[in-house]
């Protein structure tokens, strides 16, 4: 199977890697051949080719390669949320999200055993299916304009719900 995808020009350095190592390790965990140029193409089995454009675009929307790599791990997920098109609205969620020197990313992550990258006009995520659905939930809360209190709260009860859930 062949996929064929672009990411942003700026990303494609970090996806090469110094001296071709990013994408190498790639090819290697995966079994797939990386063809970058103008768009990257993908070349494999195609559960593999799929595990790899996963990373490739988690890449592209600004995770840092290790991180992106959590994606090789059967019980993580990668999703992106897109955020509003005007941008007003989006530099102030963008900022919210983020928060002062990174503190609300940090919180949100902490809460969440994510990572999670703004990049653009999109939050993307990657970790577990239930935190990476708690988060995109949360995601949407600051979209609606609720309180950072509001949705920390909000993550601590999905937690809180989870763990009585695993205990009984």
């Amino acid at each position: 199977m062949i996929e064929r995808l672009k990411i942003p020009a700026a990303r494609i350095a970090v996806l090469v890697g110094a001296q071709g190592s990013v994408r190498r390790e790639i090819e290697k965990k995966l079994k797939v051949k990386l063809t970058i140029d103008e768009e990257i193409s993908i070349e494999g089995d195609a559960l593999n080719v799929m595990d790899a454009t996963n990373i490739v675009t988690a890449i592209g929307r600004g995770f840092a390669p290790q991180n992106a790599l959590k994606l090789t791990d059967e019980n993580n997920t990668f999703a992106v949320v897109y955020l509003p098109n005007d941008e007003k609205k989006l530099k102030r969620l963008k900022s919210r999200i983020i928060g002062e020197g990174g503190r609300s990313r940090e919180n949100l992550e902490r809460l969440t055993n994510t990572n999670i990258s703004v990049f653009g006009k999109t939050v993307s995520i990657i970790g577990e299916y239930e935190s990476v659905k708690d988060l995109t939930d949360a995601i949407g809360m600051f979209i609606k304009g609720f309180s950072h209190r509001a949705i920390y709260a909000f993550l601590e009860r999905q937690n809180l719900k989870r763990r009585q859930t695993f205990d009984e």
